[in-house]
């Protein structure tokens, strides 16, 4: 079903669907602790790649670990063209709360860490989870050439195929550039929050995949009644409208919707088969400016 979306090739040995899958909301309540529903759960991820999606998002500090293993449990030993991109850069709190940690030394225990929780020898694709203010607030004006340095040498060693960036400022991805070959962004955007435009314009010309997080609104889901209009007129959810609308915002974004539900992951899935025409294509790009 992913098809329509079509897929990306970023390198010789890395070609993605463009219609990826999340796993951060497999996870317990606010992304910690174990699922409400395990089997559920693994059951999603089967599904995912039994509808074509060959592009998996994770990282160790969900759960922690807990998506992870069940990633490992739900699809290992892993099927040809699968690939999974995780996230180091961050710890949890005995309290769940997200403790940024870049120090070089744990950056490798983390990597490590997540080679052994999916049970890999190599990493397809780890990003650099870099601090933020907020989402909102945006970027840290500060140096990455340590953290991503300590990166490039595990991919030096072949513990990593590919290194990329999570909040990250276009200074951020120019520098990392200067060390190694970065080949995924991963920033909050969406139809309404649009602060990363020029982000989304430059991964495109160098053909580098924008994976937008939060492509729904995350943890405040997306009010418009542009948006709804548009997707009553379309026969579509507000949801899968939102979807398609990045889908056709550039040639390099890639989709990473989450969801611990059969039924949804099946409905963002079909919004790689909903085409926007121009007039409603006009309606959706305006929202951001009302």
């Amino acid at each position: 079903m992913t098809t329509l979306a079509g897929t990306l090739t970023l390198s010789d040995d890395l070609t993605i669907s463009r219609m990826g899958y999340g796993a951060m909301q497999l996870a317990g309540p606010g992304v910690f602790g174990p699922p409400r529903d395990r089997d559920e759960a693994i059951a999603v991820l089967r599904e995912a790649v039994d509808l074509g999606v060959t592009h998996i998002d994770t990282s160790d500090f969900y759960g922690p670990a807990v998506t992870n293993e069940l990633i490992r449990e739900a699809l290992h030993p892993y099927p040809e063209g699968l690939h999974i991109a995780t996230k180091v850069g961050a710890r949890r709190g005995n309290d769940g709360s997200w403790i940024h940690s870049s120090d070089p030394a744990d950056l490798v225990a983390q990597v490590h860490e997540n080679l052994d929780h999916l049970r890999l020898d190599v990493l397809d694709i780890v990003y650099l989870r870099l601090e933020t203010l907020t989402p909102n607030d945006g970027f840290i004006d500060k140096s990455l050439a340590e953290p991503f340095g300590a990166l490039a040498e595990l991919r030096s060693q072949g513990l990593i195929r590919h290194l990329a960036l999570s909040g990250a400022s276009e200074a951020h991805l120019t520098e990392a550039q200067g060390i190694a070959p970065v080949v995924a962004i991963q920033n909050f955007y969406n139809i309404v929050k649009r602060d990363d435009d020029a982000m989304v314009e430059r991964t495109a010309r160098e053909n580098i995949a924008y994976a937008a997080f939060f492509p729904l609104g995350g943890f405040t889901p997306l009010q418009s009644d542009a948006l709804n209009k548009v997707a009553a007129r379309l026969g579509a959810s507000a949801q899968q409208v939102a979807l398609a609308w990045l889908l056709q915002r550039s040639a390099t974004t890639v989709l990473i919707p989450g969801t611990s539900s059969r039924v949804h992951l099946r409905e963002n899935v079909r919004a790689a088969e909903l085409h926007l025409p121009a007039d409603a294509l006009r309606e959706l790009d305006a929202i951001a400016a009302q």
